[in-house]
């Protein structure tokens, strides 16, 4: 792995096709595949929920950005997020989740695992003494964002990784916010890592899609045989189009941060502003760590309004430019309403988010033309 990550990105698991040349990857739109004689494989694939030689493409790529040696594929982030619990935790476990988790997390251990007898506790992981205490003798996993959604708290990773690994527990980081440009959570100790390729990996808003990546032979078998055995798997065409927007990660990557900051900047001399949530602030509480493990500080940056809830909806609706849409990571920008959209599930909760908060996904438009979007919604 010593060439650099743009060159990985376009290349590994992507070799010019054998048969025609081909410099893309082609779409393998086959369910099935011819057999020389009983269990006589062709490159050993046999059927297309098992493996297709375009999701293998991804699937190489992945591992490769990473950092590790086996990475597995699905059909959303949230069908990895399961197979991921569901490869480590047995009924009577215990999870320990970030106190600002993502939504769709939190619904899935809140409202379905709960119900098979899994147990979960929410904490501040940007605490880690909070961390320790919430663990238990059947505690399995620490589940980390971070940054995380959509408060943009940053957790140490190498630190987590001591703590779960002395309770005998294993370290998720859910990495989609950062993408493996920014952060490669499995050299800080990780024992596996998760994206929601819909967002920053494909990068255009066009596609949906997850994946687990891991050093861990034994987990990787155990997350294959779910992959396999659940079905939640990505399509050709769905793979064929996560693998091309990773071709360009490494450029996209770096003008969704280059945007990011000139936006925290006018937002911060903004009057009508109260706070501003972005990791490469020197004032955010995480920003040590964050200059410690990531690359760049990224394209999402939240921030609350004066006026409370009905002003934060006011401005939502009020922006040209930045859509009003749910997920992230898509080379336009969007603008959404955490409590009312995709934070909606943690109503009530522990997790419930500020109704004044607004979230955005900062594309790669000219910098000039968001702020200026920005600036009149807010006025």
């Amino acid at each position: 792995m010593s060439d650099g990550f743009a060159t990985r990105a376009i290349h590994v698991g992507q070799d010019p096709d054998p048969g025609t040349g081909s410099v893309i990857v082609p779409i393998y739109a086959t369910s099935t595949y011819a057999q020389d004689g009983v269990g006589g494989l062709r490159g050993g694939y046999e059927y297309s929920r098992t493996g297709n030689p375009t999701r293998t493409a991804l699937e190489e790529c992945l591992a490769s950005l990473e950092g590790g040696r086996h990475a597995r594929a699905f059909a959303s982030g949230m069908a990895a997020s399961d197979v991921m619990l569901r490869a480590v935790v047995r009924p009577g476990d215990h999870i320990v989740i970030p106190n600002d988790a993502y939504g769709g997390t939190f619904r899935l251990v809140d409202k379905v695992l709960r119900h098979w007898g899994v147990e979960h506790t929410p904490v501040p992981l940007s605490d880690v003494d909070s961390v320790r205490a919430a663990l238990r003798p059947n505690t399995r996993v620490i589940w980390c964002e971070t940054p995380t959604n959509p408060l943009l708290n940053i957790a140490d990773i190498t630190a987590l990784a001591d703590v779960a690994h002395g309770a005998g527990a294993k370290l998720v980081v859910d990495n989609t916010f950062a993408s493996p440009y920014i952060q490669t959570p499995l050299e800080l100790g990780a024992d596996a890592v998760l994206h929601s390729t819909t967002k920053y990996l494909g990068g255009h808003s066009d596609v949906v899609g997850g994946a687990l990546v891991t050093n861990d032979d034994e987990l990787a078998q155990q997350i294959a045989f779910l992959q396999n055995s659940a079905g939640g798997v990505p399509g050709p065409f769905d793979a064929w189009l996560t693998l091309r927007g990773v071709k360009t990660l490494a450029l996209r990557m770096e003008k969704h941060s280059d945007n990011a900051e000139r936006i925290v900047e006018a937002l911060l001399n903004h009057p009508k502003v109260e706070q501003v949530f972005y990791p490469g602030l020197p004032t955010h509480p995480g920003h040590e760590v964050a200059a410690k493990q990531m690359r760049r500080f990224g394209g999402m940056v939240s921030f609350t309004v004066a006026g409370g809830e009905q002003a934060a909806l006011e401005v939502c609706s009020r922006t040209r430019l930045f859509t009003l849409a749910e997920s992230l990571g898509g080379i336009e920008s969007l603008i959404e309403h955490p409590g009312r959209m995709t934070h909606a599930s943690t109503a009530g909760s522990l997790l419930e988010v500020p109704n004044d908060l607004v979230r955005l996904s900062v594309g790669i438009e000219d910098g000039a033309d968001l702020v200026a979007d920005l600036v009149q919604a807010l006025g």
